[in-house]
């Protein structure tokens, strides 16, 4: 059965793999500008709404870049993505950083940024002051703890390292406003790939009621927030995608009935997407190299767990399309594997497939977050090329795939001892 169509041909895959080894990543451009429109369509009765980018999903410059053009700004947690961003031409309020465990350099490469920082908690403000100037604007990220249920992949909120308590938001508005922060923002991130509308709800209700408390209890009233990401992808088949439309019409419901009798009706709404605008639209196309019976019927290709580790980390799940035997019975189920020492190192595990053969090609469907990004290089594997592909079958290599030089650069290399001479000399 079909998960979806591939929206690329064979003879596309074809063209790449004749001058740049599997395996390699693909990315549908016209696909993540579609889905950026959706969202900012859904969102059309807020003025102001801002989609920012997770650009820890997928961190590529060229991609940062083309949803920048639809209007995205960048949500980073790193100093290297907010370099990434000042190199593609994108600072000041377009880019927001949401970190944590957070060092005085790493604040102040936000600052330099001109980036909206996003506290993790109110001791952070120490590290604040330390500054040349203080930001203008920030905003705390709430951890409701025992209130509300997370999911497995972002973990239940009361045993979560990330955001503040409710005592600790109302005293980080308090002490914001002390040292003389007057614009503000609110933001949560309490589930992660969910596909029910009700729970990504539940978090607008959530943060809207708790701007309605700060500013009750602090004096401070919020300018925007930050319902988080979280809006998940179909990676089963069988599986729909989240309604934007009834989405964005139940956050406009609950904004009007929360925050705007509260005369807090022109906050702007944010999200920080990442998953849910390029997750569906990149490939992992691998090669199989070897097929093996044993206790099991295995089929080995030539990517692994270095470039895709989400099967081995939480055994989700990726489709998988042998190309050019869409249409074709599945047979007996196989372990999908890679070459690691590791025996998580799987793509799949009793999945119903054609019948393959070594050289053919192995599609994993919805690798386009958290897929090249999460890479590594154990047993010396290296990182894989990244291309961009469109509708009008044009392609453009963003990333050429590692090499062994790479992989030494940063090595010193001890003399080699000279060898050669015979014991008895």
């Amino acid at each position: 059965m079909h998960h979806s169509p591939l929206p690329f041909s064979a003879q596309l895959i074809e063209q790449i793999a004749a001058d740049h080894p599997t395996p390699f990543y693909v990315y549908h451009e016209d696909g993540m500008r579609q889905r950026v429109r959706e969202l900012y369509d859904a969102f059309a009765w807020n003025e102001g709404f801002k989609q920012f980018f997770a650009v820890k999903a997928t961190p590529n410059p060229h991609i940062v870049a083309i949803l920048a053009e639809e209007g995205c700004g960048a949500d980073c947690s790193s100093p290297a993505e907010l370099v990434l961003c000042e190199h593609i031409g994108l600072c000041g309020e377009g880019v927001m950083f949401t970190s944590n465990n957070t060092t005085s350099d790493e604040f102040s490469k936000a600052a330099e940024v001109g980036a909206i920082i996003n506290l993790d908690s109110p001791s952070l403000l120490d590290k604040l002051q330390e500054l040349p100037s203080l930001p203008p604007i920030v905003s705390y990220r709430y951890n409701p703890g025992s209130e509300r249920r997370g999911n497995v992949i972002i973990g239940e909120p009361q045993e979560s390292k990330f955001g503040c308590t409710r005592q600790q938001i109302l005293e980080g508005y308090r002490r914001s406003r002390e040292i003389g922060i007057g614009r503000f923002g609110l933001h949560a991130m309490v589930v992660s790939n969910e596909l029910l509308v009700s729970s990504l709800l539940d978090t607008a209700q959530m943060l809207f009621e708790m701007a309605v408390e700060i500013q009750e209890h602090s004096g401070a009233s919020v300018e925007f927030i930050n319902l988080g990401g979280g809006i998940g992808v179909p990676y089963r088949v069988g599986e729909k995608d989240v309604d934007l439309q009834e989405f964005g019409a139940g956050v406009q419901s609950l904004y009007e009935s929360l925050l705007v009798p509260a005369g807090l009706g022109k906050v702007q709404v944010m999200m920080e997407n990442g998953r849910a605008i390029t997750g569906p639209f990149g490939y992992l196309v691998t090669r199989v190299t070897t097929t093996k019976k044993s206790h099991k019927h295995y089929v080995g290709v030539d990517a692994c767990m270095s470039n895709l580790m989400r099967p081995g980390m939480y055994g989700a799940y990726h489709h998988l399309s042998v190309l050019g035997k869409e249409d074709e019975l599945s047979v007996s189920p196989v372990d999908v594997v890679g070459s690691l020492c590791e025996n998580n190192d799987k793509f799949a595990i009793d999945r119903p497939l054609p019948e393959v053969q070594e050289a053919d090609i192995v599609v994993v469907h919805d690798a386009g977050a958290h897929g090249h990004s999460m890479g590594f290089q154990y047993n010396g594997r290296l990182r894989s090329a990244e291309f961009l592909f469109n509708n009008a079958g044009e392609v453009r290599k963003i990333r050429r795939a590692e090499t062994l030089d790479d992989y030494f650069a940063t090595v010193d290399f001890p003399q080699p001892k000279k060898t050669g001479q015979s014991a008895a000399s």
